[in-house]
Order: C-alpha cells, then structure tokens, then sequence
C-alpha cells in the first residue's frame, strides 16, 4: 500500500514549550475541520467516484492528510513537552490532562470530542468535491 520512511516530510522545529499555540493545534488534529476529519472524509468520498483515477486521487489526498495528522500530533507534544500540570490546568487544558494524561486525544480546543458527524459523504460527486472544497477552506481559516 505505502512506503512509510518513519520521518517526517517536514521537520517539526519546537523551540519551547508554548500551551497557546499547542491549543491552536489541536483544533486542527480532532476539531470538525482538521485533519483527521479531512483524511477520513477522502477515504470513505473515494469509494463512490466514478474513474479509477479519481478514486486514486483521493486516496492519495487522504494519505497525505494523515501525514498532515501526524505533523500536528509532533508539534503539539512537543509544544507541551515539560510543561508543568498546574501550568496546563492554567491555561484550559486540565480536564485533558486528567483523561488522557499528556497523549494526544482527537478533541478541538474546547474539549468536544470528534465526532463522525463531521464527515461529510453523499455519495454524488459534485457534492462530494464541494464539500471537500469547503472543508478545506475552513481548515485554512483555521490555521491562518
């Protein structure tokens, strides 16, 4: 299927610890239109195109949003690497500590956790490529 070369495509450069741009990040790892949201909506969108080519191109889209999933998982842990439990609880990131300790967990900003309702698939192809368009729209809002 894939050649996994267990680095990252891009290096993830974390100078220090920083709670508000590691809680930024984490919208776009389990919020409504980050990027597993997006990887799981080209996976399952692929299945109803009707060329093999198109097919392929979502996959392709797919995998590559995994690879985004797994740059933000880096970034965030690094973000918070060191810092202090009374310094998380601080900032609004307590209750995620408590549940998952310093892992990762697929949540946004405000604790909602992710929810397959954000993925959207229905099965007709321009609906499809429109609501990927608007996904990804949003998930550049949300970044810049």
């Amino acid at each position: 299927m894939w050649v996994y070369e267990k680095k990252l495509e891009y290096p993830a450069n974390v100078c220090k610890p920083d709670i508000k741009m590691a809680k930024f990040l984490i919208a776009q790892y389990g919020g409504p239109d980050g990027e597993l949201a997006a990887a799981l909506r080209y996976q399952t969108q692929r299945y109803t195109m009707p060329t093999g080519q198109a097919k392929g191109t979502l996959t392709d889209i797919s995998t590559e949003e995994f690879a985004h999933l797994e740059i933000i998982a880096t970034m965030v842990f690094k973000l918070l690497k060191g810092v202090p439990v009374e310094e998380l609880r601080k900032e609004g990131l307590g209750e995620q500590y408590t549940e998952h300790d310093r892992a990762l967990f697929y949540s946004d900003t405000t604790g909602m956790l992710w929810t397959a309702a954000y993925i959207q698939a229905k099965g007709d192809v321009i609906a499809d490529l429109h609501e990927d368009m608007a996904a990804e729209e949003k998930a550049r809002a949300t970044y810049e």
